[in-house]
């Protein structure tokens, strides 16, 4: 089984910079590990548990992971599948924040009391050695100084540990005396700490949007405060404060200002403003926002020894719903195109369709006309997560996963491999009008929200024919080509299907639930064909009627090279009644047929000429033994059946607009010959009509 997409509901990050293999836990349990593109792995926690933080265990293979259920795993990552080899459970304390020193075998475990407990990775078992709270802050000091935020070695010295409580306490620790050497006291709660590579100075992010410089041997007060989106204040008055900084990073450059970069920290006055990501390098100050909410950071260097010029040279930024790539080294900090399946979300899927021993030529297509739509403005660098090796590919024919999304767009994916590859994308909604304004929406009352949402897919793959059904009771019919053309006028149809219910009775008298019986309205004519939109009209007693739900651009339409517009249907609005969504597509490019229904009925369209051919209503598609089959009591005059060809029951009255050729003219027979002649008409039409139901019907079938 492989899942594609963005892991659901992410929750902790990390990554490995020598093997370059990023890893993703959620807030379910599960674990998706990234390497070069094509390498991607899922494993799940047994627990379900969500995972509160991820360790490498640089350039071994191995992952610790912490969960929300106070556990830890160590995962085997050398085998085939990964899989976990011990598993540690801490039954008193809950855990808060994990930290392993490169090529260290001692993990540190923070907890909500304030302790640290140092595990062995290679047994995964206690050492006894614990930190206690009590121990490590002043001893006149009685307040608890709440959870452990954060846990690092110096540099410079792996015997001195850092240990940032929430409170605002940093306690400096050294191992071999077991005991305090420094205390660093601060007004406002750390909510992260970051070390310069030297080892001399550390820098902390605070609740009120403040960033703290310390040197490590002058802990009376901080070296430097800043608050990097607070207002500068006359008469050197604090600046106000600001949202908290949720993470800081401090990395060095050898030929250059170091970078400090952080998430949090908006002045409280920006409501509404995107979630941003700032980078602050020497005297300027970058702040880069993002499409959702950032659940972490990490700054990618170049080399993993904490002690040496750092080097970064790009951020890896995990959002609520997307992963983002920024460059450190170019102008601008643009980012990565992102080459993982991430995107099937980016709107909503509604739709989705899979298509196995696709014709040999048609993926190459697809990808040359999908390749002419990358967007601009990517940074030039190759994809920096670029660990692992591809498995052997036991693909054996080519396979396409088609999804439908909200927004109306279309993606064709490349499935015959292991991992996802985007080939083409295609907006439906850019052949309608958009809605400028409230009063301005499009007119229909079948959906409040995503009015160009896909319901259903029909392709076929030989022909490359495409049809798709939108929400707004809207059909599109498009054909491949690979050269670009301009639209002068878009073709369209416009179909009515509603019926009307009429009081039924049985023969003895008694009142039945009413059956759908056919009917149009102040208008007999049963398509309007059209080569321009519709403007809103109404019936006779001021009914909305004939009035599609979309209005289609009158404009010419550049259609780029890939699926162009054959033809657009859509059904009207019929006396005040907004059409029924469409519940059934198939498409049939043999004989250059659609069909399509709903509630209401069927109807068949030839989309090479731009015409209708079938138009039944739900009632004539019962058979003569349908057990629920009622005779109308009387039905109303005024009202006439929908027109388009169709088969008639036998013993129904035959109405003769009923039987016109869509093509012909409307007037009527004026003659005893002409009237002969329209009825041997309609009975060829009605025999040809049986069998050309059949035909289709069988060809649907296989």
């Amino acid at each position: 089984t492989v899942r594609h997409g963005f892991p659901y509901q992410p929750s902790a990050l990390a990554f490995d910079p020598v093997q370059k293999i990023l890893a993703i836990g959620t807030q379910t349990g599960a674990l998706r590990l990234f390497g070069r593109p094509g390498v991607e792995c899922y494993c799940q926690h047994d627990s379900g548990a969500a995972v509160i933080q991820l360790q490498f265990l640089i350039n071994e293979g191995a992952l610790v992971s912490a969960l929300a259920d106070d556990t830890l795993h160590l995962w085997n990552l050398r085998q085939k599948r990964p899989a976990i080899l011990h598993s540690l459970k801490f039954n008193r304390e809950r855990i808060t924040f994990c930290h392993l020193p490169f090529q260290s075998k001692w993990l540190y475990v923070g907890t909500e009391r304030g302790n640290i407990h140092i595990v062995n990775v290679e047994s995964f078992t206690l050492s006894g050695y614990v930190i206690m709270w009590n121990k490590a802050i002043e001893l006149s000091s009685k307040a608890h100084p709440g959870p452990i935020v954060h846990i690092s070695d110096n540099p410079m010295d792996e015997g001195k540990l850092l240990i940032g409580y929430e409170s605002g306490t940093v306690v400096l620790w050294d191992l071999k005396s077991k005991k305090a050497e420094y205390r660093y006291t601060h007004d406002e709660a750390i909510h992260s700490v970051a070390w310069h590579h030297e080892g001399k100075q550390f820098i902390c992010s605070h609740s009120d949007g403040t960033l703290t410089i310390w040197n490590v041997k002058s802990p009376t007060k901080p070296f430097q405060t800043i608050t990097p989106h607070g207002k500068q204040l006359k008469d050197g008055k604090k600046p106000e404060p600001c949202k908290p900084i949720l993470k800081v990073e401090y990395k060095t450059a050898r030929a250059g200002e170091p970078f400090i970069i952080l998430s949090g920290g908006l002045s409280y006055d920006t409501v509404g403003r995107r979630p941003c990501l700032t980078v602050m390098h020497g005297k300027s100050t970058a702040v880069l926002e993002m499409d959702y909410s950032i659940v972490d950071f990490l700054t990618l260097c170049e080399t993993p020894y904490p002690n040496d010029f750092q080097e970064p040279y790009a951020v890896v930024v995990l959002l609520e719903k997307d992963l983002v790539l920024i460059d450190l080294a170019q102008n601008g900090y643009p980012i990565f195109e992102n080459p993982y399946p991430l995107t099937i979300h980016e709107s909503p899927v509604t739709c989705c369709e899979y298509f196995a021993d696709c014709p040999v030529d048609l993926i190459p297509a697809l990808y040359s006309v999908g390749a002419r739509q990358k967007r601009q403005g990517y940074s030039k660098k190759e994809w920096p997560i670029s660990g692992g090796n591809w498995g052997l590919v036991t693909q054996s024919y080519p396979e396409i996963i088609i999804t439908g999304h909200a927004d109306g767009s279309i993606k064709f994916w490349d499935a015959s491999a292991i991992t996802l590859q985007v080939l083409y994308k295609l907006k439906t909604a850019k052949v309608f009008e958009k809605s400028r304004n409230k009063d301005d929406r499009p007119n229909t009352d079948i959906v409040d929200e995503d009015p160009y949402a896909i319901q259903i897919i029909s392709w076929c793959p030989e022909s490359r024919t495409l049809c798709i059904a939108g929400v707004s009771a809207h059909v599109i019919i498009y054909r491949f080509s690979k050269q670009e053309v301009t639209t002068e006028v878009i073709p369209m149809l416009e179909v009515r299907l509603l019926y009307e219910i009429n009081d039924i009775e049985t023969p003895d008298g008694e009142q039945v639930p009413p059956v759908p019986t056919p009917g149009t309205g102040s208008n007999p004519q049963s398509i309007v064909s059209q080569s321009h939109p519709s403007t809103s009209s109404s019936s006779s007693d001021g009914l909305r009627d004939n009035v599609p739900c979309l209005k289609v651009k009158n404009s010419p339409l550049k259609q780029s090279p890939g699926y162009q517009i054959e033809l657009v249907i859509q059904l009207v609005w019929v006396s005040g009644e907004p059409p029924q969504q469409i519940t059934s597509l198939a498409v049939n490019s043999a004989y250059g047929l659609v069909v399509f229904g709903n509630c209401n009925g069927i109807a068949m369209v030839d989309y090479l000429q731009k015409t209708v051919l079938l138009n039944l209503g739900t009632i004539e598609l019962y058979g003569s033994n349908d057990p629920y089959r009622r005779e109308p009591r009387s039905p109303r005059k005024a009202r006439q059946p929908s027109g388009g060809l169709c088969d008639i029951n036998e013993g129904t009255v035959v109405p003769e607009d009923r039987c016109k050729s869509p093509t012909s003219g409307s007037g009527s027979p004026n003659n005893s010959d002409d009237e002969q002649k329209m009825n041997n008409f309609i009975e060829k039409v009605k025999t040809k009509s049986r069998k050309f139901s059949k035909m289709v019907t069988n060809d649907i079938g296989r």
